[in-house]
């Protein structure tokens, strides 16, 4: 029954109809609205604008040349350029940094051999002074080899001494140093771009004068190892004229300077002057009197040993002297080309250069009598300090200190030996 009861409800339910109604969706159009004429706008990197009208609704894609091509072609060329001697500066840090390492084992080498050939030679003459009684080929022998020894040693030395391989590595640890300086400049000029033909002239001129003050070759360019006096060493070119302008004197602040601190740097100068310009003459002096005594003994004592050594058997004196002299050649050798002298000697000339370098630095920064055309008067003074080790407040205290003294009367030379 109750199936009979439920067919018609569900009959009458599916009857039903949906009182909402959807709209039939708009017809589409096949054909698209016409676009409106429209322009492009191209902002140009000079500054100016150019607009270009579409034809036909279409973009077309302009490419300019001289959108992407640098606008100075001369700088492009002197960047090329300075490109070019960077790859030089490069070449010459690896060749120098080469032949000092052979430098070096040069001297290792040689020292150890000059040593070695002149006790072995002293040994000699020892057992043939020891040799009694028997005159012939043992004790003639023995003679002839100590003789023959001793001669070696001292063409060894006098070579050795002439050359002076200490103080030729020393110079080329200096030029790969200040190489690496000047690349780091040249690569510095570089990133910051706009390098003008001063700056490829100047980066030049800075490498041909490194060439000229370490020469890697020994032949004919070899540095003179025994000057008359002592001289700094100069790697730097020199400066052609004084610099000179025609315009009337800015004023002091511009620029990062002022009358102040143009007065510290004169007193710098002063101090540079008296106290380390001459404390490093004085000391390249003394070692280059040492140098050149050595030099001198070395050789001289092999070839004393060397005759000594022809006349042993001939009485106890005679065996003395080739024992002495032999013994204290070895010991001279050891002292020069182990204590390297000679480097001692190179590094004070290159101590001194360093000094005059920066006196005519801030001499010449000076001079320039346009602010502008310096090298900001901040920046100048902290690298100026960094140079000397010092902070720039102790800088100022210096140069202070320094015109306090003058003014007093006090003498500089005992001002800086008293302060530093």
């Amino acid at each position: 029954m109750a199936s009979l009861q439920t067919t018609p409800l569900l009959s009458s339910l599916t009857k039903i109809n949906a009182s909402i109604r959807l709209p039939n969706p708009p017809q589409l159009s096949p054909s698209l609205p016409q676009l409106p004429s429209t322009t492009l706008r191209i902002d140009q990197l000079n500054g100016s604008t150019r607009t270009i009208p579409l034809e036909n609704n279409v973009v077309t894609t302009h490419i300019y040349q001289d959108l992407f091509t640098p606008t100075d072609k001369s700088s492009n060329n002197l960047t090329l350029q300075l490109y070019a001697i960077l790859e030089q500066v490069s070449d010459r840090i690896e060749m120098h940094k080469n032949i000092g390492e052979q430098r070096n084992n040069w001297n290792t080498l040689l020292l150890n051999s000059v040593n070695m050939i002149t006790l072995t030679a002293t040994a000699m003459a020892g057992v043939a002074a020891a040799t009694t009684g028997d005159t012939g080929a043992p004790l003639l022998a023995l003679k002839l080899s100590s003789t023959l020894l001793f001669s070696a040693a001292t063409g060894m030395s006098l070579i050795m001494n002439k050359i002076q391989p200490s103080q030729l590595a020393e110079e080329q640890r200096n030029a790969t140093r200040l190489f690496k300086e000047l690349h780091t400049q040249i690569q510095t000029l570089i990133t910051i771009g706009n390098p003008t033909e001063k700056d490829v002239k100047s980066s030049i001129e800075k490498v041909l004068a490194l060439d000229r003050a370490y020469p890697l070759p020994l032949l004919g360019v070899m540095l003179d190892k025994f000057p008359q006096k002592y001289e700094p060493a100069v790697w730097w070119p020199s400066s052609q004229s004084q610099r000179k302008s025609t315009t009337q004197e800015r004023e002091r602040s511009n620029n990062g300077w002022s009358e102040e601190l143009e007065k510290e740097m004169r007193e710098v100068i002063e101090v540079i002057k008296k106290k380390d310009s001459e404390d490093y003459e004085r000391l390249g002096n003394i070692a280059l009197k040492v140098s050149k005594s050595l030099a001198i003994a070395g050789p001289l004592l092999t070839g004393i040993a060397a005759v000594g050594s022809s006349f042993v058997g001939n009485g106890s004196l005679a065996a003395l002297v080739p024992l002495m002299a032999g013994s204290l050649a070895s010991a001279v050798n050891a002292f020069e080309h182990g204590g390297q002298v000679g480097m001692v000697f190179e590094m004070y000339r290159n101590c001194g250069g360093f000094f005059t370098l920066l006196e005519e630095t801030i001499r010449d920064t000076l001079e320039e009598k346009d602010t502008e055309k310096r090298e900001n008067g901040e920046v100048f003074e902290m690298k100026v300090a960094m140079k000397l080790g010092r902070s720039v407040s102790g800088l100022r205290r210096l140069a202070s200190k320094s015109a306090y003294c003058g003014v007093e009367g006090i003498a500089v030379d005992e001002f800086a030996s008293k302060l530093f």
